[in-house]
């Protein structure tokens, strides 16, 4: 059972803001783009500041739209927000304690996106460092401890998270020695997720039921993006905002995401809320070499929905 009820006046919405997007951008193949929207009509059960128990919460049935929402894509740095949901899970459980050093690295994780503070994050989830290549027998324990994640995400029981794999770390270069022959040789085992199980997780985030209400008001405020343009860094490639959701909403509107590029894939996930409208979630994965370098397609796509849930 996926975690939202397909509706036909989502359907229809959500099939005209494509149609209108591959009009707009030729370079878009119908199979380079892949989208999960879920939309909370009230009495709104996300951002409630952990009112609802998790019983309550997974009650609450939102109505979506999705596209492609089951095809195994590479998530780039949108894997981060698995990564950080188990980082509070293993703080909750004291599986880990937490320092400094961990809480600096969580924050430029989500925050900036840092490739490397990510690897920090890789190495304190499952007890293993990156290196050399190891020798048949300590390579297959080390290559068990990195799939810690999946097995976690896997004892939820969500059916979303059956087919994702997420136990790679985020690279500029590419990963060498040990981390290299972990992607296997045709990089087989590189991350994969979908746009439902990343709306999931997302709709678990805000919902308060991840981890902990606590812990995921923790991981909203890492989420939380300004639109103003002299909050956005500077002197980076990307700000997460510019050319991505973001740039498509007003404003006055309310934004928390994680956005994840290189040059193949241009992604964004968000949470959403505007005034007076009902607050959205929203995962818009676009691939192509064409299409990740464009800064226009994801902030069109935007726009659409804008328009759409001041129509709802």
């Amino acid at each position: 059972m996926i975690f939202f009820r397909k509706d036909e006046q989502l359907e229809k919405i959500g099939n005209g803001i494509l149609e209108a997007t591959w009009a707009t951008f030729p370079t878009l193949a119908r199979n380079q783009v892949a989208l999960t929207w879920i939309v909370y009509d009230p009495p709104i059960a996300v951002n409630t500041g952990g009112a609802l128990t998790p019983d309550a919460f997974w009650n609450h049935t939102a109505r979506g739209f999705t596209y492609r929402g089951v095809e195994r894509i590479y998530p780039a740095s949108v894997v981060k927000l698995f990564y950080l949901v188990a980082v509070n899970e293993w703080l909750e459980k004291g599986m880990i304690q937490s320092s400094q050093e961990l809480e600096r690295a969580l924050k430029d994780m989500i925050v900036d996106s840092s490739n490397d503070a990510t690897s920090l994050i890789v190495d304190i989830l499952s007890g293993t460092t990156s290196g050399p290549e190891l020798p048949v027998g300590p390579f297959e324990t080390w290559k068990y401890q990195r799939h810690i994640v999946n097995r976690y995400f896997q004892s939820l029981g969500w059916e979303e998270m059956e087919t994702i794999n997420v136990c790679q770390k985020t690279w500029g270069d590419g990963p060498y020695g040990r981390e290299r022959a972990f992607y296997g040789e045709i990089l087989d085992n590189r991350n994969m997720v979908t746009t439902n199980a990343i709306a999931k997780l997302i709709h678990s985030i805000v919902g308060g039921v991840a981890v902990s209400s606590a812990r995921s008001q923790a991981m909203m405020n890492l989420l939380k993006r300004s639109l103003k343009p002299d909050d956005l860094p500077k002197d980076v490639e990307e700000d997460q905002v510019t050319g991505f959701l973001g740039s498509g909403l007003p404003p006055n509107a309310q934004l928390w995401s994680k956005a994840g590029w290189t040059s193949q894939v241009r992604h964004d996930a968000a949470y959403i809320e505007l005034p007076n409208q009902q607050p959205y979630n929203l995962v818009v994965f676009t691939e192509g070499k064409a299409n990740a370098k464009s800064r226009e397609i994801l902030p069109f796509v935007s726009q659409q929905f804008v328009a759409a849930i001041s129509n709802l």
